[in-house]
């Protein structure tokens, strides 16, 4: 029990408590970012902008500005004040600080130097291999697994997406952006919602009638292995249509034809692709396919799919 403590404890990021931490000012956010300065914008989304900045102190944070136009926007901010008053991981963003005033609704998080997984996936520059790719996943399903089985309340992400991963220096993968998140108490583990994630990546229960849980996310997250493996969006209209999806294509590919399926660029690129990347990979889209199952009832947790990718990632190095 000792050792079980000890290891867990690593996960949990030292970071400054967000309740406790100093608030910071308008003022010095609009310091930070040099008036708000274009060079220094990171990011724009459907919930606002992020830019980078420099405090006083010296140190680099993200800065992530709230529409503030946008009602439904100012709600998210409260709901990822809870949820980041609840949890602390190794993969998760830390929020360092916020804003809330007249003028601004902010966050202030941990600069991510390597940026979003998306950006890693789709620029023609940038390139992972398929350790990275594993290694990324895992660290994402770790993330998850502590939202849903980590402490009293379950936490629903509800939109898990490359675009929400961030990449430290050390290629650490940290999930982000908790606005339509849902915390559900311990005799609840389902809810109604009307607010949806981003299309593609819903599960099909969660599209249709708004039934949120922890099941949903596993779904969202195999939708998520599939395309950093095969580098496609859920949303390619050049082969995804009302009669084909992502998850359908690989069913039909699986096993047989999965090589043939997947993103040319790392297989090329990989230096000592063999067997073991076959296997691997072969095995990350069992996974998938077991995570984005039509009924939420037949999906596993991500219990399972962290003990399941630690041990895909350990026969892939040999160990």
């Amino acid at each position: 029990m000792k050792r079980q403590k000890k290891a867990n404890s690593k996960d949990v990021e030292k970071v400054p408590e967000i309740r406790t931490y100093q608030l910071v000012s308008y003022h010095e956010i609009q310091q930070a970012t040099n008036n708000f300065d274009g060079s220094n914008l990171i990011g724009v989304g459907g919930s606002g902008s992020v830019y980078k900045g420099i405090l006083s102190s010296g140190t680099v944070v993200a800065i992530k500005v709230l529409d503030l136009q946008n009602e439904e926007v100012c709600k998210r901010f409260d709901t990822e004040c809870e949820v980041m008053r609840n949890v602390r991981h190794r993969n998760l963003i830390p929020v360092i600080t916020t804003c809330s005033s007249e003028y601004i609704r902010a966050f202030l998080l941990q600069y991510m130097p390597n940026g979003s997984l998306e950006r890693w996936l789709y620029r023609e520059d940038r390139h992972l291999n398929l350790l990275q790719r594993v290694t990324i996943m895992l660290d994402v399903a770790q993330a998850i697994e502590y939202l849903h089985h980590g402490h009293e309340t379950l936490i629903v992400h509800c939109d898990l997406k490359p675009a929400n991963v961030l990449l430290d220096e050390e290629m650490v993968a940290h999930v982000g952006d908790f606005g339509i998140s849902k915390i559900l108490a311990a005799s609840k583990s389902m809810a109604h919602t009307e607010t949806l994630g981003t299309l593609g990546y819903i599960a099909p229960e969660y599209g249709l009638e708004g039934r949120v849980s922890s099941s949903g996310d596993v779904y969202s997250y195999g939708i998520m292995m599939i395309e950093v493996l095969t580098k496609r969006r859920p949303t390619d209209d050049e082969i995804f249509n009302e009669n084909l999806g992502l998850r359908q294509w690989i069913r039909q590919s699986f096993p047989k034809t999965i090589m043939e399926v997947v993103d040319v660029n790392f297989i090329h690129e990989e230096e000592h692709f063999n067997s073991k990347s076959e296997i691997c990979i072969g095995s990350m889209m069992e996974l998938a396919l077991d995570c984005t199952k039509e009924m939420p009832e037949s999906r596993i947790t991500m219990r399972d799919v962290v003990k399941r990718l630690d041990k895909i990632k350990n026969t892939f190095l040999g160990t």
